[in-house]
């Protein structure tokens, strides 16, 4: 495969970012994002071309705004980098194409989740249609993902997890199918009691604290989009 190609996508993918970002902040402030050009969230004032080069920008800007100084959030370069690097995986690993608007959803998921705690359904329902068009064969595997999910809120009342979680869970089922899936929520759950464990040591969180479960779900879902079959076999490997 031509290097060549592998870096046009990793361009596309980050200009996707740059757009996932203001998609982002839109969402956030509840601002229509198909109309109106970019503008410096603190001073309001309209950003120019070169304001706007992924990561570039951000380091020759020295990570503020041109016209106001105010500090920019390493969200943006972040965002712009991760989805380049995951277009490009995408595109190394010859999967299909409409899996570069999913991992785009995923993105804006997990940053959104983050931050808020919630998983907006302009974004969930959007990937969930697409994904039962072209992985329709897979909705006994999102039935169950999104029935177990919704069994541990149904237990806890809530407390444990959102119903955000339960469209998330299913989307990942439809997404990745059985046994995959079962790789995603295994990291998941493993990744989010790290994590859990960690913060709580360092007394940043408490037992009752609530942490946000989707950015573990997504974590969960893009390894095993990548390298769920590598990690089946290498589990079975091991029996």
């Amino acid at each position: 495969m031509s290097l060549f190609f592998i870096v046009v996508v990793f361009l596309f993918g980050l200009i996707i970012g740059s757009f996932l970002n203001c998609l982002i902040y839109r969402l956030e402030n509840k601002r229509g994002f198909l109309k109106g050009r970019s503008f410096c969230p603190f001073c309001q004032h309209r950003l120019g071309w070169g304001d706007l080069i992924p990561i570039l920008s951000f380091f020759l800007l020295r990570g503020r705004c041109r016209y106001c100084q105010q500090k920019i959030s390493w969200q943006y370069p972040l965002v712009e980098l991760f989805c380049g690097l995951l277009f490009a995986l995408c595109f190394l690993l010859d999967l299909p194409y409409f899996l570069f608007f999913i991992i785009s959803c995923l993105i804006v998921v997990f940053v959104y989740d983050l931050k808020h705690y919630l998983i907006p359904d302009k974004i969930i329902y959007p990937a969930i249609i697409l994904t039962a068009v072209f992985n329709y064969a897979n909705w006994p595997s999102a039935a169950l993902t999104a029935s177990f999910f919704l069994i541990i809120i149904l237990v806890s009342r809530g407390k444990w997890m959102g119903v955000g979680d339960v469209k998330l869970g299913f989307l990942m089922g439809l997404l990745l199918g059985w046994p995959a899936v079962s790789v995603a929520l295994f990291l998941a759950f493993m990744s989010g009691a790290i994590i859990g464990i960690g913060l709580i040591a360092k007394h940043k969180k408490t037992l009752k604290s609530e942490v946000p479960f989707g950015p573990f779900l997504v974590f969960g879902a893009l390894v095993a989009l990548f390298w769920g079959e590598i990690i089946i076999n290498w589990y079975l490997g091991l029996l």
